[in-house]
């Protein structure tokens, strides 16, 4: 099916650069970008049709694909709302909830998705959720889009993609922040720059890989390691005795609430 994007972004560049690698043909493919340079980097890049005037591309397109900051998605849509005749939309826009993207455009077939930056190298996850009015085809044909950069997940109540951006959407950043302590504490050991680089990320490859293929939980492969009076049994009890789980836990909760508040703030006309 012909597909548009509504903005020109890494994420949209993601999910294009996907669809091509798995087959699908640029011509099948149009972005919509109000800036005509970065109309020109994307054809050239992919070698699809882009344009700064949405009437050159949305009545082409079968789906629609949001792919504009939170903060622009109201006026985008209403914008956009005289030239739907039907069409599926997906919005990637993190915050704006889909019963009031219905609202705007004045359609209730709306997928919402909440992906993380690990798409930009097509290993991301994605939290989806559609309103009642998207068919099951249409569910189907927004997943396969989706899986171009990653994995999915559904949701059948659209508040728990307040959990799914507290967890895989800012997930990365926590993972970021944990991988600079290890290597402020490699170098602080006498490890120098790019040996703790090499020593941290080989290891949060290394065992996210084998917890991903393990038959185990993490609880047994973290046990695994910790021998008793050994080396990781004192680290992990000076976590412990710190309350880092807990303060993880807690700071999860903190983006689950905050996930909510920006739904209700972006949502307001």
């Amino acid at each position: 099916m012909n597909i548009c994007f509504v903005g020109g972004g890494n994420m949209a560049k993601a999910l294009i650069g996907g669809l091509l690698k798995r087959g699908y043909a640029p011509s099948k493919i149009r972005v919509v970008e109000v800036d005509e340079k970065r109309c020109q980097e994307l054809h050239h890049d992919f070698v699809v049709r882009a344009t700064t005037d949405p009437s050159d591309a949305i009545p082409f397109s079968e789906i629609i694909l949001l792919a504009v900051k939170p903060q622009q998605m109201q006026s985008t849509c209403r914008n956009l709302a005289p030239l739907l005749t039907g069409q599926m939309v997906i919005s990637i826009a993190a915050g704006i909830r889909a019963h009031d993207i219905a609202r705007w455009l004045g359609t209730g077939n709306i997928v919402r998705a909440m992906p993380n930056t690990p798409a930009l190298i097509r290993h991301g996850v994605t939290g989806l959720y559609a309103l009642e009015a998207v068919s099951a085809t249409n569910r189907e044909r927004a997943e396969a889009i989706i899986e171009a950069v990653g994995t999915t997940l559904w949701v059948e109540d659209e508040s728990m993609l307040d959990s799914v951006t507290a967890i895989s959407g800012s997930g990365p950043a926590y993972v970021f922040y944990f991988i600079e302590a290890m290597q402020q504490a490699a170098q602080e050991l006498g490890l120098d720059e790019l040996q703790s680089r090499q020593l941290v990320l080989d290891t949060f490859i290394g065992a996210a890989k084998l917890a991903d293929s393990s038959q185990q939980d993490v609880a047994t492969l973290r046990a695994n390691v910790t021998s008793k009076n050994g080396t990781t049994e004192y680290a992990l009890s000076s976590m412990e005795s710190n309350n880092v789980r807990a303060h993880i836990v807690a700071a999860a909760h903190a983006a689950a609430a905050r996930s909510k508040e920006l739904g209700d703030e972006l949502g307001k006309d």
